[in-house]
């Protein structure tokens, strides 16, 4: 088998991102189609990445009806999401998807028994789950040299009005369901899965525009069935450019301070002296996720991050938006 032939559907700016990493490994992708609303973005990115080559479309339904496609790269806002996954699934059209995967439970749950009725391999972009760092630390947790896992906190701090769709609520799911999901979805990677959830969100910065209905302030604690806790802080308040995104992690073991998914510093506390390491890397996790998706669909295996870890984040960061609203604790569905 050769490239995978491999459509993007929907033309944004981190679609882009992933047109040029498609475009820089021909050896297992090549890009035959295009689909957004706005044919200009479309065509843009066919004369971009394929010297205008690739099938371009605006409705996705004509996209999977007349393209001939092994894959489909997802990158639909969160409002955009409508029915691209079963379409997918229907002719065997493997996915990458980016995060969230829906604004509802119910629809991300559709989404999966979907996927998975039909066998298609999946992948969602939790690309930090792939930095070295992150990986090393999953490794010594899978060996038990780590220890239990007891305490994880996460920040993440930017200041951007971001996209007009993006400040609004009912488009996004606010700064923690679209943005700061990220750090749920390694929390769950590391700790496992998550019980209970206590959120506090609030607007405190972006008061004057009628427009942004998101939090831009954000503290919540969640319960890991291993009996961790999770301490999530997050803010649109701080420094303008910057995204800052760290974490620290304490196991009975080894603490670890991440300066990103790839950098951090391990001490080892369960032995005679401390010992220390270090972790550095400029890996690109985002062509490792693809790498990994490319792979998993050639040995007809899982990717790593499946359709229904994407469903299970969401529903985390769904149950901090709840809390959020009641002030009340809320309860996870661990059945799924």
């Amino acid at each position: 088998m050769g490239p995978l032939r491999t459509a993007i559907l929907g033309c944004g700016g981190f679609a882009r991102r992933h047109a040029q990493l498609f475009a820089s490994q021909p050896d297992h992708f090549r890009l035959t189609a295009f689909c957004d609303v706005s044919i200009e973005r479309a065509n843009a990115f066919a004369r971009d990445f394929t010297a205008g080559q690739a099938q371009v479309f605006t409705d996705h339904h004509d996209l999977f009806d007349q393209a001939a496609m092994d894959l489909v790269a997802i990158c639909l806002p969160p409002f955009g999401h409508s029915d691209e996954v079963q379409c997918a699934a229907e002719r065997g059209v493997h996915i990458f998807i980016e995060k969230p995967i829906a604004l509802t439970s119910e629809h991300a749950w559709r989404m999966v028994a979907a996927a998975e009725a039909a066998g298609i391999v999946t992948q969602v972009g939790f690309m930090y789950r792939f930095g070295a760092a992150v990986q090393h630390l999953r490794r010594l947790v899978q060996s038990g040299e780590a220890g239990p896992l007891g305490l994880m906190s996460a920040r993440y701090f930017c200041n951007s009005l971001h996209a007009e769709w993006w400040r609004q609520r009912d488009k996004s799911g606010g700064q923690l369901v679209e943005q700061v999901i990220h750090m749920v979805d390694l929390m769950r990677y590391l700790l496992g899965e998550v019980e209970t959830v206590y959120s506090k969100q609030t607007n405190m910065f972006h008061t004057g525009l009628a427009d942004y209905t998101v939090e831009d302030v954000s503290a919540t604690v969640m319960g890991f069935a291993n009996g961790g806790v999770g301490v999530l802080y997050a803010t649109n308040g701080a420094i303008p450019g910057k995204w800052i995104n760290d974490y620290r992690v304490v196991a009975g073991n080894v603490t670890a301070e991440f300066t990103d998914a790839n950098h951090a510093s391990f001490v080892f506390t369960g032995e005679q002296g401390l010992r220390t390491e270090t972790v550095q890397s400029e890996e690109d996790y985002y062509r490792s996720e693809m790498l990994d998706l490319h792979a998993a669909i050639m040995a007809g295996r899982p990717a790593a991050t499946p359709i229904r870890e994407g469903a299970r984040s969401l529903d985390v960061a769904l149950a901090a938006t709840r809390s959020a609203e009641t002030g009340a604790v809320v309860s996870l569905n661990r059945s799924r």
